[in-house]
């Protein structure tokens, strides 16, 4: 008995993400879209998807962020605080020039990651979007950078806009 509930207790936790610092170190966040099958899950506790039935798309959402937003970056946590390098080098990047920047964050919907991937047609993040173009990733704007190209790119993104 006390075997198998230890076992139950430390899936639970290995299926839970850590959101706070462990002996100061942060953990990446890892979700699960499994649906228990335990009846003693009430349905408002199960996953599910928030706009099932609503009539958005998706790719309708990335879209319109796209287009209202002069700068869109969807990244592996927010700008104040990414959850790995190639994100937070996206944003020391952009931040450089004080333009606004609008971001997603991918690690908390697993849809959201996949249709941002149909819509750029590329596999890895940050993905970043400046006037309504798709530009790359770190490493690209990194180089665009170093060329003056961003520079170029963001000259007439004022900050507040």
């Amino acid at each position: 008995m006390a075997t198998s509930l230890s076992n139950v207790f430390l899936k639970g936790i290995a299926a839970r993400s850590l959101s706070r610092p462990l002996n100061g170190l942060f953990y990446c966040t890892r979700y699960s879209n499994t649906v228990s099958n335990d009846s003693d899950t009430h349905d408002d506790f199960k996953p599910g998807n928030k706009l099932e039935g609503s009539g958005i798309c998706l790719s309708n959402v990335i879209e319109q962020d796209v287009k209202d937003n002069p700068v869109m970056v969807y990244m592996k946590g927010v700008p104040d605080f990414p959850q790995c390098g190639f994100s937070s080098l996206a944003v020391r990047v952009l931040k450089h020039y004080d333009v606004p920047i609008s971001a997603r964050n991918i690690l908390e919907d697993l849809e959201l990651k996949n249709a941002v991937k149909a819509f750029s047609s590329w596999p890895t993040f940050p993905q970043i979007f400046i006037k309504g173009e798709f530009i790359g990733g770190s490493d690209i704007i990194l180089n665009m950078q170093q060329t003056g190209e961003l520079k170029e790119k963001l000259k007439d993104i004022t900050s507040k806009q």
